[in-house]
């Protein structure tokens, strides 16, 4: 499973609309970097961050954890609303 797709279905798991998902890749300067970033509805913002940014953190560890088994690339994950 790639990192994007994973990052789709933990986002869609923690939301209400999930047609409002949008999760894309970027690249960036750096060579060992990816950039994922999601976008989710206004009223799921505070579903995908969590209290204290507690989710957020939780999906950034398992995505760099599943990158680090892969290629070993260091993974930043930008998380917006529409």
């Amino acid at each position: 499973m790639d990192l994007v797709s994973l990052t789709e279905d933990i986002i869609k798991s923690l939301v209400e609309d999930k047609d409002s998902v949008s999760v894309k890749e970027f690249d960036t300067e750096e060579e060992n970097v990816i950039l994922i970033q999601v976008m989710v509805a206004d009223s799921d913002m505070g579903r995908v961050i969590g209290k204290g940014g507690r989710i957020a953190n939780a999906i950034r560890t398992l995505v760099q954890a599943s990158s680090a088994l892969k290629d070993n690339k260091y993974v930043k994950i930008d998380i917006d609303k529409f």
